[in-house]
């Protein structure tokens, strides 16, 4: 199966491998099943200690959200951080925000390590707030830095006006730490890098049945099967019903991209700066220009339907020229849309089903880190290192609520648009 068009896609070239299916019976110390960033980190994690693993995937390598995405590395999850504190207490709350920290920096560390030139990693995220928040910004960057060392700086709203000409942003938060990437030329990296160092990957291969009954787990494909002393399940939005108490566990959430035409000069109008830009809305507007200011890459949105809505390219452009009018006549060139796996609680779903058989999936909303410290936590417990997935254990696998829970996802979503938009013409 080929790669859907996106961005991301165009820099691979026609000759982007293709890795065979399984054919046949494999043992191995780990079997892992999804080859997005989860599946693909915990693989590597395990063959970098001199375990034998292989990966199933159901298409090609970061075919779903880890290969479309904004491509925005950073701290943080998905769940806001006083929900999480809320959860769980302080002192958790703050390990939880270090290894999302790791997280980024592993992500970056393996960039450099593999020397991933059409990655290229970018500094610099830029936190845009479009309500007066300088005392709240302010007050979260020393927060920053007292408890966890982490540097970033304030950015007044006359200092945001020079970088983004928009009627719509007020203060920033600027995170030189925090990087933008291609996320698929960055995964097919990794997954070059598990078999240079003797993993198996297997493309092509959807898991279709599971025997856990007993000491060896046994996954089952089309036309082979894996046996494996430990399974790691770490498909996300794609998911099937391989093991119905992770397919009930989480909601498919699609997410939606576009790419504009080139237009150098107009988008220097709009943008005067390589940082990638977010807001703090609940899934608010996301973007960054490319190809050195010839594109803007953008993204928002999101829906409980899973399939691409009419007119995506339309609704997209007009959400960015509400945010730059200066944009209007900047066209769009192609649109994509993927699917995330989020949990009711917003957090990832990681840790141990049953003895041998592990969970790693639920990343939706922020998972270019997450994905990684994830999928390191689930390798450190296989081989007996730490028991650090145990930090996702208050979170658990929450029933997704089926139809229902997928309605109240899409009620609770307008929702925050509606008090958004109500603080932003309130500031106004």
């Amino acid at each position: 199966m080929s790669y859907i068009e996106t961005y991301y896609r165009r820099a691979l070239g026609p000759d982007a491998v293709q890795r065979p299916a399984l054919e046949g019976h494999v043992k191995v110390d780990v079997c892992v099943v999804g080859g997005g960033l989860a599946g693909l980190t915990a693989a590597l994690e395990l063959a970098r200690k001199g375990r034998k693993v292989c990966v199933l995937e159901a298409n090609r390598v970061a075919w779903g959200a880890s290969g479309r995405n904004g491509g925005f590395v950073s701290p943080g999850w998905a769940a806001r951080y006083k929900n999480i504190q809320r959860m769980v207490g302080a002192d958790h709350a703050k390990e939880l925000h270090r290894l999302s920290i790791e997280g980024m920096e592993d992500v970056l560390k393996n960039v450099h390590a593999f020397a991933i030139q059409d990655a290229k990693p970018t500094h610099g995220i830029l936190g845009a707030v479009r309500y007066e928040a300088t005392d709240g910004l302010k007050a979260h960057r020393d927060w920053l830095e007292k408890e966890f060392s982490y540097r970033i700086e304030f950015k007044s709203r006359d200092e945001v006006k020079q970088l983004l000409a928009s009627p719509r942003y007020y203060q920033a938060l600027y995170d030189p730490n925090a990087f933008h990437f291609n996320p698929l030329t960055y995964a097919r990296a990794v997954a070059a890098e598990i078999e240079r160092l003797g993993g198996k990957i297997y493309e092509g291969s959807a898991a279709v049945a599971v025997a856990l009954n007993r000491a060896a787990k046994i996954t089952k494909t089309a036309h082979g099967a894996v046996e494996a002393d430990h399974l790691v399940i770490a498909s996300g939005g794609y998911t099937g019903n391989l093991i119905p108490q992770l397919k009930h566990s989480y909601l498919p959430i699609a997410t939606y991209v576009m790419l504009t035409k080139p237009d150098r000069e107009l988008i220097a109008s709009a943008i005067r700066t390589d940082a990638a830009i977010g807001d703090d809305r609940r899934a608010g507007d996301y973007y960054r220009v490319v190809d050195g200011g010839e594109r803007i890459l953008w993204g928002g949105k999101i829906t409980t339907r899973t399939t691409e809505p009419r007119l995506l390219g339309r609704l997209l452009h007009k959400t960015m020229v509400s945010t730059y009018p200066q944009l209007k006549d900047l066209d769009v060139e192609i649109v994509w849309s993927g699917l995330m796996s989020y949990a009711r609680h917003m957090m990832p779903q990681v840790g141990r089903l049953q003895p041998g058989v592990w969970y790693c999936t639920a990343f939706g909303g922020h998972g270019m880190n997450t994905t990684a410290i994830g999928g390191r936590v689930i390798a450190e417990a296989i081989l007996g290192e730490t028991d650090r997935y145990k930090l996702f254990a208050p979170f658990g696998l929450a029933w997704n609520g089926w139809v229902a829970g997928r309605a109240a996802a899409q009620l609770t979503y307008w929702a925050y648009q509606a008090a958004d938009l109500f603080r932003e013409r309130k500031s106004a």
